[in-house]
């Protein structure tokens, strides 16, 4: 197989077209219309979603989105210049799409067949695989060749997190920034949560989790005490996987933790969840419990190290000839 005949796609999560109250509404209703993301009985949760929460949430979250917004979603941005700088280095195409919002990975997939692309590598930008992030990828893809003639081949990384080069470019942001700003007495590896009944069911995105932060505080020979696992980003009333991020600095803070450094070795770029959730709302809890330092250690985005990591992980997936 030829080079030319192969591309790849890069498959982030998604964002609103623009921060308005309009186009958050129309995202988050493709979003958690998903049975991927919110297991619930289908006709019940229609309901729920239509009268309880499109009808509200859609105003405040997009006065959120505005505060990290610049030309366009930081997603979005970090998601092309990752495209680019591997589209560069690789013998193939390479582009990126979106599970949720623009650009739909669906039309990629489209354009690229069309294009006479063979067989698609689609490499979901999520390091620990979950049923609700690269799970979901795969049912786009079955959805879309259900409705072609001719199907190309696929390859789908389920994940990466063990992937020696993603370990280094993690090691390697962290120490960067603790070069240039110092330690903390506490390492916070904050991760996105998913229900807990999620786990309960199979599964293991939890465990995968934990041990990513096992191996990056290992190679940067950190003390138990010095680091710890959290998860973020819980909705609704039913319990999520735990520790929860919030909490955890409430705690430390009112304890007399001092200082803390926060990173989320689960996204691959930064966005809502990091910038403001992250380095807004949870630096106010543990400031506000008693905290003196805190700062939020960036995503991996286009850095370097994490472009020489994604192109040695396509490079091993790539088919051979």
């Amino acid at each position: 197989m030829t080079s030319e005949k192969t591309a790849v796609v890069l498959v982030n999560l998604g964002t609103p077209d623009a921060p308005t109250s309009g186009a958050v509404r129309r995202y988050l209703k493709q979003f958690l219309s998903d049975p991927r993301v919110v297991e619930a009985p289908r006709f019940v949760w229609f309901w729920v979603l239509r009268l309880f929460i499109l009808p509200f949430r859609p105003r405040r979250v997009a006065g959120l989105y505005a505060s990290i917004w610049g030309d366009d979603s930081p997603i979005r941005e970090v998601s092309e210049q990752q495209a680019q700088a591997l589209d560069q280095r690789l013998d193939v195409t390479v582009r990126h799409a979106m599970t949720y919002g623009y650009p739909a990975l669906p039309a990629v997939l489209d354009e690229l067949a069309d294009a006479g692309h063979d067989h698609l590598l689609i490499l979901p930008l999520y390091p620990q695989y979950s049923g609700s992030t690269t799970g979901a990828v795969a049912d786009v893809l079955a959805d879309w060749a259900r409705g072609r003639r001719e199907v190309p081949g696929f390859t789908l990384i389920k994940d990466y997190w063990q992937h020696p080069a993603w370990l280094d470019a993690m090691v390697d942001s962290i120490r960067d920034f603790r070069e240039q700003h110092g330690e903390a007495e506490k390492l916070l590896f904050s991760f996105h949560g998913i229900p807990k009944r999620y786990q309960e069911l199979g599964d293991r995105y939890g465990e995968r989790c934990l041990q990513s932060a096992a191996r990056i505080a290992e190679r940067l020979s950190l003390s138990d005490d010095a680091w710890a696992v959290t998860f973020q980003s819980r909705f609704g009333p039913q319990e999520w996987l735990n520790p929860y991020t919030d909490k955890t600095l409430e705690e430390w803070g009112a304890a007399g933790v001092r200082s803390v450094q926060v990173v989320c070795p689960g996204f691959a770029a930064d966005c809502l969840e990091t910038l403001e959730e992250i380095d807004s709302e949870n630096r106010e809890i543990f400031l506000h419990a008693g905290g003196e330092s805190f700062a939020y250690i960036p995503a991996l985005n286009a850095r370097p190290t994490h472009i020489d990591a994604l192109e040695r992980i396509i490079a091993g997936a790539l088919p051979r000839n």
